[in-house]
């Protein structure tokens, strides 16, 4: 079993911008000598959900504050990004870092919610993610571009830079298993313990029909990583776990809003023709989100259990753990992370 991290970096209202970076790249030279295996990063604009919207900006920094710890975007939004712009970057990220560069592709969340913002048409955000995504392996891969499409059209277009690992980046997709597994990519989803046996599975399914259709081909990683995502937080009690983690969880959801003038804030939506699938991360209440899972809070001891769980019954080998959200500070972050690398992570 493998543990990442996922972080939306969400902005702290009593900390400067400059002091928040500065805590989070503590926080992973703290996770780096834990051993933590992988860092990944959301993109969001526009909100107080993220406050590193330029995730190669950062990630950079991430390079420079640690020397194992695998990282990147989770993910780029693919249809905002000029693809040679985008391969480009990541080429340098991952020179930058020796090689631990990582590379989640999406579409946004909701799907069209920014990038109609930005003056986009959600209607064209599959079309275009489809044309990107080809454009980036086409890139990292080969000497030159050609590439004829609705939106793009390269003839012969030199790559100077290639990544350091080869033949690219390992990538990685969130939320739909059928679709990771034909990408050729890692995986992550928001499942349960036991609906995610399912999940990996079709994931597994679709995985093994794109190495057999590309077996002369070297995209794919030889052995993905698949598992779900958590927030977590520990304390030395399960009672003062739960008490602050409560609290927190509120904030977290709050920062879900879009500020608009007259300090109102509205929440994310769906545009246009682009349907929205399921819940927002922000309907379920606390002990809703206790009861599906989708936050494991208490002592390291209870903590410990769940993942014991997870391990045997998820059939997933990657577990994947936000661990500074709404408004933990960082000294809070620290502190549970710390427990979790001491009390948690050995034996698996």
């Amino acid at each position: 079993m493998k543990f990442g991290i996922f972080d939306h970096v969400e902005r702290l209202d009593d900390v400067s911008l400059d002091r928040q970076y500065s805590d989070r790249l503590d926080l992973l030279a703290q996770a780096d000598r834990g051993g933590v295996y992988g860092y990944h990063v959301a993109e969001h604009h526009h909100s107080p959900l993220s406050a590193t919207p330029s995730q190669g900006i950062y990630l950079s920094a991430v390079a420079a504050r640690t020397e194992r710890i695998n990282f990147g975007p989770l993910v780029y939004v693919l249809p905002m990004y000029h693809p040679i712009r985008l391969i480009e970057e990541i080429c340098m990220v991952d020179n930058l870092s020796g090689g631990r560069y990582q590379i989640g592709i999406g579409k946004g969340a909701p799907i069209g919610e920014e990038f109609a913002m930005w003056g986009g048409d959600p209607a064209e955000v599959t079309e275009r993610f489809d044309e990107t995504f080809e454009i980036l392996k086409q890139g990292l891969t080969q000497e030159f571009i050609n590439f004829s499409g609705k939106y793009y059209q390269f003839k012969d277009l030199w790559m100077e830079l290639k990544p350091k690992q080869k033949p690219h980046p390992p990538f990685w997709y969130a939320g739909n298993p059928a679709t990771a597994g034909r990408y050729g990519a890692n995986f992550i989803n928001f499942g349960t313990i036991e609906s995610l046996p399912a999940t990996v599975e079709t994931f597994k399914e679709n995985f093994q029909k794109h190495v057999d259709e590309n077996s002369s081909d070297a995209l794919q990683p030889t052995e993905p990583l698949y598992g779900g995502t958590k927030r977590i937080y520990l304390a030395d009690t399960n009672e003062e776990a739960m008490r602050r983690a409560r609290s927190a969880y509120e904030v977290y959801r709050a920062n879900f809003r879009k500020p608009l003038p007259g300090g109102t804030r509205r929440r994310p939506e769906a545009y246009g023709p682009i349907p929205h699938v399921g819940r927002y991360p922000w309907d379920p209440d606390f002990d809703q989100a206790i009861t599906g899972e989708q936050l494991i809070v208490g002592s390291p001891a209870t903590v410990r259990e769940f993942v014991e769980r997870y391990t045997a019954e998820s059939n997933c080998n990657y577990l994947v753990s936000s661990v500074q959200w709404g408004d933990l500070s960082h000294e809070e972050a620290s502190h549970s992370l710390g427990l979790f690398m001491a009390d948690v992570m050995p034996g698996f």
